[in-house]
């Protein structure tokens, strides 16, 4: 299915692309190519503030064990148009998902791998085909395998900071405040962090109808977790700072066992991919896709 209002901008030496959303904002897209046959696509959801070319050494250890990677930057976030941390109304997010998704859809498993805000998403994403009525949203899509890391599951807001967003929600819903994260809460390694402070494609902005998105999708997603049906590999943060780790250890508790894989990784910060460990968070992601594809693939990893 070919999405409405679409425009490709095909850059085959970067392997980058721009895709227009049916609103019209021009979304930046990056691909790794598999190296020979490609077992399947994993579609990266990258998190809040930051972007896809963060992701490069993920995409690398999958493309060694023969996966084929794309991902985009959110609109309002890395070279996708859009103001920072903003969306014109809920469902931006998914429905730019779908688009992408649709775009890139290519024979084989497709996962989806988010990060934080991207793995909130994915797994709302994901959580549209669990309903019962009425029908599912029109950015509803079947998803192979689903892969979540720290994500918000549960934002973390304590009562002030949801009235707060309450009133601000009403008067402002799209005037753009500080996150409150601080970067150093991201990861234990040292150069990950100033990295990440002097990137000019990161930002610290959300507005009330983004923070609304995340509140209600969260809550949507944990309800659901009883039904889930997609294979799912969840691991996350023991230590995070910038989401909630009660979050994912509840959807863990409450989802089907011979559905959902989870594994808590204790003493990590929020970016488990850019731990110290690094090597190790990797090596359990591969391990689970070759379960899933059922072809062992041992690239090294260290």
């Amino acid at each position: 299915m070919q999405p409405a209002r679409e425009r490709q901008v095909t850059d085959p030496a970067t392997s980058q692309e721009q895709l227009t959303s049916r609103d019209g904002v021009a979304l930046h897209l990056r691909y790794w190519p598999a190296v020979g046959a490609a077992r399947g696509t994993v579609q990266l959801v990258h998190g809040l503030g930051e972007h896809i070319g963060r992701y490069e050494h993920v995409a690398a250890a999958l493309v060694a064990a023969g996966w084929r990677v794309v991902g985009h930057d959110h609109r309002g976030h890395g070279r996708s148009e859009g103001a920072r941390g903003d969306l014109p109304q809920a469902p931006a997010l998914l429905d730019d998902l779908a688009l992408v998704f649709d775009h890139v859809r290519c024979a084989g498993p497709h996962v989806l791998l988010g990060h934080s805000l991207g793995g909130l998403v994915a797994a709302r994403f994901v959580a549209e085909g669990l309903a019962v009525a009425p029908a599912p949203a029109p950015f509803a899509r079947e998803v192979d395998a689903l892969v979540l890391s720290s994500p918000a599951l549960d934002p973390g807001m304590n009562a002030l900071q949801k009235l707060l967003l309450a009133v601000v929600g009403r008067l402002a819903p799209h005037l753009r405040l500080g996150n409150g994260l601080d970067a150093a809460w991201i990861c234990r390694d040292p150069a990950v962090v100033a990295a990440y402070r002097a990137d000019p494609l990161v930002h610290d902005r959300i507005t009330p109808t983004l923070a609304r998105f995340i509140v209600d999708a969260a809550a949507l997603v944990r309800g659901l977790a009883p039904r889930w049906r997609v294979p799912t590999l969840l691991m996350w943060a023991g230590a995070d700072r910038c989401v909630a780790p009660a979050g994912s250890a509840a959807f863990a508790l409450a989802a089907p066992r011979d559905v959902v894989t989870a594994r808590e990784w204790p003493g990590f910060a929020h970016e488990i991919f850019n731990e110290p460990e690094r090597a190790q968070v990797l090596a359990a992601l591969v391990q689970w896709l070759d379960r899933l594809s059922g072809t062992p693939a041992a690239p090294d990893l260290h």
